[in-house]
C-alpha cells in the first residue's frame, strides 16, 4: 500500500470533489484508489492499496495536480490516456519577482480576451491553465513541446505577432505530419 499526499489551493478543492462528489467518485472508479480530501487544508490524500495497476495511481497524482493548477476535471482526465503527461512551468522564474511583474507576464501570456491562451492551445493540440504563479500544460509530448515554445518565446518577450507565426508555422508541420509527409 502506497500513500501520496498532495496540498490542493482550497478555492480548487471544490473542484476536484464535483457536484455531490462527482468527480471525486469518477477519479476512484477509473483507477480503484480511495481519495481522501479535506477541505479546510487542501490536502488530498490517495491511497492506492486497492489500484487497478500502478501506473495507474501515479495518473491520479497527475490528475488531482492538473485540477489543483486550475485544469477543468475533465481536461484532467486526459491524463488516464497512455501518452498524456502534465508540465507544470514556474512563471517566478522569469519575473523580478515582484507581483506586477507576475500580472504583467500572465496578462502576456493569457492576451486580449484570451487568444493567446486560446492560439497556443489551437496550434499545439496542448491544453493550458495559467494559475497562480504557474502555467500548467496538459497533452502528449510533442504537443507539450510546442507549447511550452511557445510560453517562453512569450515569457522572453518575443512579440505577440512572432509567437502566432511560429504557432502557425508549427500547426502546418503537425498536419503534414499527419498526413504522412
Amino acid at each position: 500500500m502506497t500513500v501520496h499526499s498532495l496540498k490542493l489551493p482550497r478555492e480548487r478543492v471544490g473542484a476536484l470533489v464535483g457536484p455531490h462528489g462527482a468527480v471525486k467518485i469518477e477519479i476512484e472508479q477509473r483507477a480503484g484508489v480511495a481519495l481522501e480530501v479535506d477541505s479546510e487544508s487542501g490536502e488530498v490524500t490517495i491511497d492506492d492499496a486497492k489500484a487497478f495497476e500502478p501506473v495507474l495511481a501515479l495518473k491520479v497524482r497527475d490528475v488531482v495536480r492538473a485540477v489543483g493548477r486550475g485544469f477543468a476535471p475533465d481536461k484532467a482526465f486526459r491524463l488516464f490516456q497512455d501518452d498524456v503527461y502534465l508540465d507544470i512551468m514556474d512563471l517566478t522564474e522569469f519575473t523580478r519577482g515582484d507581483a506586477k511583474d507576475l500580472e504583467r507576464v500572465r496578462s502576456r501570456l493569457i492576451g486580449t480576451g484570451g487568444k493567446t491562451r486560446t492560439s497556443i492551445e489551437e496550434a499545439s493540440g496542448a491544453n493550458v491553465s495559467i494559475y497562480g504563479k504557474t502555467v500548467g500544460l496538459l497533452g502528449e509530448i510533442e504537443e507539450i513541446q510546442i507549447a511550452r515554445e511557445a510560453v517562453e518565446m512569450i515569457l522572453d518577450g518575443a512579440p505577440h505577432t512572432a509567437v502566432y507565426k511560429f504557432l502557425e508555422r508549427r500547426r502546418k508541420e503537425l498536419r503534414l505530419h499527419d498526413l504522412g509527409f
